[in-house]
């Protein structure tokens, strides 16, 4: 049976659909869910006399950002632990497939959920590549893709 599973979470309908296929999974009471949060930092772009505000602006960005993460990692995680899963909580700054891949190494995960949207456009998804496709290349545990169930007619 599968002991620690690391769930990538950000609110959106895609993570929330990793968070149930966590649950549905049913790993048992011993164990342990990493919820992970990834707060992205904004690109930066600073140009001569402008650098000092953009600097500003772009840490109050982050803030509000990590702040507004906070908050929705609290309620992925007490949507596990109804399911009665043990939570570690887990906010953190940087390139999300980095940041997973770093962290699915150092906590030993058996187990990586994420979620994947098929609202992107083709072209998005080929010019950046799309998370779920990166991290099957990088990481050296099973990752499951969960996507959102289809909608009813």
């Amino acid at each position: 049976m599968i002991q620690t599973i690391l769930v990538a979470y950000n609110g959106s309908a895609e993570s929330q659909a990793a968070l149930r296929e966590c649950i549905r999974l049913a790993p048992g009471p011993s164990a342990e869910i990493h919820l992970l949060v990834v707060v992205s930092p904004p690109p930066y772009l600073l140009v001569g006399e402008f650098a000092a505000a953009a600097v500003m602006s772009v840490e109050e960005g982050l803030e509000a950002e990590k702040e507004k993460m906070t908050t929705e990692l609290a309620r992925g995680a007490a949507l596990l632990e109804a399911a009665g899963l043990k939570v570690h909580r887990h906010l953190e700054v940087g390139e999300p497939v980095s940041v997973i891949e770093a962290f699915a190494s150092l906590w030993k995960i058996e187990l990586v959920i994420v979620g994947h949207s098929r609202h992107k456009p083709l072209a998005l998804r080929w010019w950046r590549g799309s998370t779920d496709t990166l991290l099957v290349e990088k990481l050296r545990c099973s990752l499951l893709v969960a996507s959102e169930p289809p909608a009813s007619a």
